[in-house]
């Protein structure tokens, strides 16, 4: 069993993007894992439903000890306890299953439970969500954050889905504490070329619009 010392908030707070790699080899995610740190960026998911997913979590946890490297897609209990035997930081789920949050919560272990309605973001937070992974935030947008923040100022927001260079600045503004990016943060032309250097200077302007509100 891999070891699993703590995610680190200060780190996560320093970039709050969570960085969302799906479907891509392990080879590949190394060199986007390394490009990723450079950026100064330091969170990031592998999805459960990426082939190897558990290996890379792995290997990542080995070859990367400055980063937070958690597990996303996490649906059913096998999936959680895959991932924290892989060594993940933090779990990222696309619903909201409440043993799935609960045990996560038990074992120490920040978790981001998948929820859209008003009723499931509070069920959410109230086992003990690190924070709410607001999903899918395309179909939301910036002003149901500020809808659901008006009366559950308490909660902490973590909106996924549709989150871009274009409109990352206005979800923090509305008081988020993070976004969860994927196709949009990691841009699959430039990969696709072994681009790292534009891979790099891409995550640059896209933490750039945070800098605002990072701590």
């Amino acid at each position: 069993m891999a070891t699993n010392p703590s995610f680190s908030w200060i780190r996560y707070y320093q970039a709050p993007i969570v960085g969302i790699i799906r479907g891509l080899p392990t080879d590949t995610v190394l060199s986007i894992t390394q490009t990723y740190q450079e950026a100064g960026l330091y969170t990031l998911e592998i999805t459960m439903n990426t082939p190897s997913a558990v290996e890379t979590i792995s290997l990542l946890r080995e070859k990367f000890p400055n980063m937070n490297i958690g597990a996303g897609t996490v649906c059913t209990m096998h999936d959680l306890t895959s991932a924290l035997d892989a060594g993940a930081q933090f779990i990222v789920t696309p619903i909201l299953d409440e043993q799935v949050v609960k045990h996560t919560v038990a074992q120490q272990v920040p978790v981001f439970p998948g929820a859209y309605s008003p009723t499931e973001i509070y069920h959410a937070w109230s086992w003990g969500a690190s924070a709410v992974k607001v999903f899918p935030a395309t179909q939301l947008g910036v002003q149901f954050i500020k809808d659901i923040l008006a009366p559950l100022n308490n909660i902490k927001l973590l909106p996924t889905g549709g989150v871009s260079l274009k409109n990352i600045h206005s979800f923090f503004a509305a008081g988020v504490i993070g976004v969860g990016m994927g196709s949009s943060l990691l841009d699959k032309q430039l990969i696709q070329e072994e681009n790292f250097e534009g891979l790099k200077q891409h995550f640059i302007r896209i933490k750039r619009e945070i800098q605002d509100f990072i701590q």
